[in-house]
Order: structure tokens, then C-alpha cells, then sequence
């Protein structure tokens, strides 16, 4: 499939050196939203959560310190920045950079947290998103390998090709385990107990904006898909 036939008529493009961002109504769509998520979570007030204490009527109040909102704002902001990048690149080699930049940034919202389980839940996926970094270059280098090229625009024009599939089904093994989908899901399921909404939601829709743009991609890749 070619990108016209799958976000609308190509609006232009934005060539920076060897990098080139394209935008079409699809990209465009997913590119702003990110952003204005983005900027409501920079202005937002971490929320105080409410934790019932078992065997009493009693609560407990569980707050964000000033020293550790900045740090998970700041955070926050970088991963919407990745995110967002991520919906309008062109090259494939940038897309597995922004995606690996989301798995580390995601584990750095939590890390200030002090919480056994939900550090224990940050460091497995830690884990997960290290062994996964393989298979999601790995394959943009074996896409490279194969055609001598990682731009979209260069690989809609190329005829089916064994290694290409190959080096896509790689990279789709590691966009799960960096985003934390299943079959992953249950190393990051943890990590949203951790009180800082809404900088919290920023990891939910870093995957799903991820996942939206990657089956895009491999539309792109894989045309028979």
C-alpha cells in the first residue's frame, strides 16, 4: 500500500538532511492530538490518591512531592515530544529511535516512586524493553540490508521482498516489547498504580499512538497484509 492510500492525499513534506517528515490527514490528526495531550499534561496538577487502608474506615493520602512532579513533568513532555515525532517521520531508522526514546522515558516517570511493586513492575519492563531493543533495530537493519534504504517513500515503490517481511515481523516483536503491549503487558501493568495522574496517562497513549502509526507502517512494508 502506498502512504496516499492509507492517511489521505500527502499534504507536502518537511526534508531536514537526510531526515523527512511528511504530512497527510492521518499524521497530521495523530501529530496534533499527541501534542495537545501533551501540553494539558505540562500545565496539569498531579492528583492526590486516595488509598483505603484494609480492616479500618481510615484513608490514606498519597501525594506527588514537588521535587518528583518536576521530574515527571519534565518526562512527560519528552515522551509526548517522542510520540508526537514519531507520527510524522518518514524514515524508519527515526521511528525505532523515538520508540526506544518512549521506552526509557516511560520508566523514568515511575522511577522517583516509593513503591516496591511498582519499581520491581518498572524494572522488569526495563528488562523487557533492553532484550526487545534487538529485535526493533535489528530489523530496520535488516530492512536496510535488504533494499539499501529505510525511507517509507523509497519502500511503498519496492516489490514484496522474504527479508523485508522478515525485518518488519522483527521490528513488530520490538515496538510490543518497548511499548509494553501484550504479550508484554503484564511487566508494565504494575507501574500505573503509581499516584502522578495524569502524567501516568501519557504512558497509555504513548503505546497506543505508537501501535496506530506501526501497523501504518507495516501496511507499508508488508502490502499483502
Amino acid at each position: 500500500m502506498v502512504i496516499e492510500s492509507l492517511g489521505g492525499d500527502l499534504f507536502g513534506t518537511i526534508p531536514l538532511g537526510d531526515i523527512v517528515l511528511y504530512l497527510n490527514p492521518l499524521h497530521l490528526f495523530l501529530f496534533v492530538t499527541i501534542l495537545l495531550f501533551t501540553v494539558l499534561i505540562a500545565v496539569s496538577r498531579t492528583e492526590t490518591q486516595i488509598e483505603a487502608l484494609f480492616g479500618s474506615l481510615e484513608e490514606n493520602e498519597v501525594k506527588v512531592g514537588k521535587k518528583e512532579f518536576k521530574q515527571r513533568r519534565f518526562l512527560a513532555i519528552i515522551c509526548g515530544i517522542a510520540t508526537a515525532g514519531a507520527m510524522i517521520t518518514g524514515d524508519l531508522f527515526n521511528f525505532t529511535l523515538f520508540m526506544a526514546l518512549i521506552g526509557i522515558v516511560n520508566i523514568g516517570i515511575v522511577s522517583a516512586v516509593k513503591q516496591v511493586s511498582v519499581l520491581d513492575s518498572a524494572y522488569q519492563y526495563g528488562l523487557i524493553a533492553m532484550m526487545c531493543g534487538l529485535p526493533l533495530f535489528g530489523g530496520a537493519a535488516i530492512i536496510l540490508a535488504a533494499t539499501g534504504t529505510l525511507s517509507l517513500f523509497e519502500l511503498q515503490t519496492l516489490p514484496l521482498n522474504a527479508m523485508v517481511v522478515f525485518g518488519a515481523l522483527m521490528m513488530l516483536v520490538g515496538v510490543a516489547g518497548e511499548s509494553g503491549i501484550a504479550p508484554f503487558y503484564a511487566s508494565k501493568a504494575e507501574m500505573f498504580r503509581t499516584p502522578g495522574s495524569p502524567f501516568i496517562l501519557i504512558i497509555h497513549l504513548s503505546s497506543l499512538f505508537i501501535i496506530v502509526r506501526f501497523v501504518e507502517i507495516l501496511l507499508i512494508l508488508i502490502p499483502v497484509i
